[in-house]
């Protein structure tokens, strides 16, 4: 499908790529992939033609349909569906000469070709993309120009798939869309029958769908065979025997080296010396496969509050007194809980979180907090705020007040910050750079709740897992609103579903939710609603009973789940975070410099390692017990 030989591309003095190969098949599934800033959308452009190559060869197989998401999104009077049926150009343009066609055998070769490309169910097939990525029937029959400009990029993506291109680019599609809908996309993708091409920091999507992936690294196009996980694993053993071959080439080096310095002045071995000397100059060095530079995200450990440290009773929150786009919470947030809200766009997560931020406040109800609750709120509205002539260290300084420039570069060294990156102006900074000078500010007071939402927008996977680490080693409360599924995962122990103007707990994991989103869409297709209640529908139902009592059965079944599911869950996580402090403390008890401080330091080390042992035996017992006993729960 796409074969791409010697490529180089150079901008503004700076190489991108140099003499890049690779050779992807028809009906490959392929995920592009590299740090950010890498080439990965200039080589989207150059398959475009949008620019040209220094030099080197890309070729399409003749006849082939590209596919990409158009720069500007619809925003005409059609409705979204005739628009997403439009973007199938030939289907139009067929149907168009059917119109005034007069000859029989062209009209004949038409609707032959209609057949073909399956011109008759188009309209469903163009609503059920539609419904996944979240426009329910009504919505459908809109025009474009009602909607705003992030829903009409959804739109725009809705017609690129239904088009089918024979080579689909798609070029971080998730940034576009909620949870929801990247579940459904990511669930559409698996089944794609054409070839793709797919960059995105998503790691459950890279998993799902690609079945090839080729990393631009160090301006090369490198392919492996297999998923993301195992493109990671590959990649992490290639740095170990790099490694290893340089080190050992490096010994070789130095022999040969101090052979040639011995004996090259005495007569009797100047040949051997010269020798030596040709295959010191053969020598190549082993090319670097040294990773970049991973930023750590560290959160302080903030002072212990009671629970709850917010609780709410019959609340009601909006942006008029005439309206509320939320209602009856009855909620309660202890200082250990890691919740993310799910549902689609729309129903009040970003509202919720505003909420319980304090940047919103309760039209009706209770709502009290820990009078010494300390919240950090993360927002993509907060980027664009920043002061874009000043530098990350004169923003983080500003907030740190009368600490030290060592401590506030020390700080910002702890969010990948070097001296000079920290004193580059932010409208200079990356939008990954400025997600993690955010993280980095909103950490100074030692919060003890977190309130995320879509944190990961700008963030490439290696940074994503350090946010991911960095969660998962925080001692306070989580609030997490992502379309991220990896992240939701790892990091929350109760999901909250938003819909309907409420908020609940949803009893189920993600798994459970992505059933649910799935068949939510394929309703939504036909015109039908879901309602909250009907979230329990996870599995097939069985022919013994009605739908009613299948769903009923299904809800009993998971409700008793759930509490055990999150019991083993929290104890994972638990043992991880042990054997991470277990770690920490014995590689500061392996360190020389604790012997300088004293016998008293030392011994504190070591009781502080011992009981930290003894509760990993206890929360390893506790975790086998509770898996046993969910193994049970699910076999009857």
């Amino acid at each position: 499908m796409l074969q791409i030989r010697d490529l180089t591309y150079r901008i503004a003095g700076r190489t991108l790529l140099e003499d890049a190969s690779v050779h992807i098949p028809m009906g490959h599934k392929v995920g592009l992939v590299g740090r950010n800033g890498t080439g990965k959308s200039t080589l989207f452009k150059l398959i475009t033609q949008e620019i040209h190559a220094d030099s080197g060869d890309l070729k399409m197989r003749n006849g082939a349909r590209l596919g990409i998401l158009p720069q500007e999104a619809p925003g005409g009077p059609e409705s979204l569906l005739q628009t997403v049926l439009d973007a199938d150009i030939e289907r139009k343009n067929l149907l168009d000469e059917a119109e005034t066609a007069t000859d029989p055998a062209r009209i004949a070769d038409i609707h032959v070709r209609l057949a073909d490309i399956d011109a008759h169910t188009a309209e469903s097939r163009a609503a059920k993309i539609l419904s996944g990525l979240g426009f329910d029937h009504e919505a459908q029959q809109r025009s474009c120009s009602s909607f705003s400009g992030g829903w009409r990029t959804r739109v725009a993506l809705a017609g690129t798939l239904f088009a089918e291109p024979d080579l689909l680019l798609l070029d971080e599609p998730s940034n576009y869309l909620d949870l929801e809908a990247t579940l459904w996309l990511e669930n559409f993708l698996k089944s794609y029958q054409r070839t793709l091409i797919i960059i995105s920091h998503d790691r459950d999507l890279l998993n799902n769908v690609a079945e090839t992936i080729i990393h631009l690294d160090q301006l090369k196009l490198v392919k492996y065979t297999g998923n993301y996980d195992f493109f990671e694993k590959t990649r992490a053993e290639k740095i170990a025997l790099a490694e290893g071959m340089a080190k050992k080439q490096e010994a070789q080096r130095k022999h040969l080296q101090s052979f040639v310095d011995r004996f090259r002045a005495k007569a009797s071995k100047a040949r051997q010396a010269q020798s030596r000397v040709k295959m010191l100059e053969k020598l190549k060095p082993i090319a670097s496969v040294m990773e970049e530079y991973t930023v750590n995200f560290t959160f302080p450990t903030p002072e212990p509050l009671s629970s709850p440290i917010i609780s709410m009773e019959e609340c009601a929150a909006g942006y008029s007194e005439a309206s509320h786009v939320l209602k009856h919470l009855n909620l309660r947030i202890d200082m250990d809980d890691r919740i993310a809200l799910l549902g689609s766009n729309g129903n009040g997560k970003s509202t919720f979180a505003k909420l319980i931020a304090g940047r919103l406040k309760t039209q009706l109800g209770q709502l009290q907090k820990s009078s010494k609750l300390k919240i950090g709120f993360f927002a993509q509205h907060q980027l664009d705020e920043m002061r874009p002539e000043e530098s990350a260290y004169q923003h983080l300084s500003e907030k740190m007040g009368n600490a030290g420039q060592s401590q506030v570069r020390a700080r910002l060294g702890q969010f990948g910050f070097n001296r000079d990156k920290s004193d580059v102006a932010v409208k200079q900074l990356s939008g990954g750079e400025k997600a993690r000078l955010n993280f980095c500010l909103l950490s100074v007071e030692k919060p003890h709740l977190l309130i995320l939402d879509e944190p990961t927008n700008h963030l490439d996977v290696d940074a994503r897992e350090a946010l991911v680490q960095g969660l998962n080693g925080f001692d306070g409360a989580v609030l997490l609103i992502s379309h991220d599924p990896h992240l939701v995962s790892l990091v929350a122990d109760d999901l909250w579903l938003v819909s309907d103007g409420g908020v609940a707990p949803y009893n189920g994991d993600m798994n459970d939710y992505k059933k649910f989103v799935l068949e939510q869409a394929r309703a939504g297709a036909v015109g039908k609603k879901i309602s909250v209640g009907d979230i329990a529908v996870a599995v097939p139902s069985t022919p013994k009973l009605s739908g009613k009592e299948a769903r009923k059965a299904r809800a009993q079944a998971r409700a008793a789940l759930a509490p055990k599911k999150k019991e083993v869950s929290k104890l994972e996580k638990r043992v991880q975070k042990l054997e991470e402090e277990i770690k920490k403390h014995e590689e500061i008890l392996a360190n020389p410099e604790t012997y300088d401080k004293g016998a008293d330091y030392q011994a504190d080390l070591v009781a502080k390692i011992g009981k930290l042992k003894g509760d990993l035996e206890t929360t390893e017992e506790e975790w086998m017990t509770a898996q046993e006993e969910l193994e049970e729960l699910e076999a009857t």
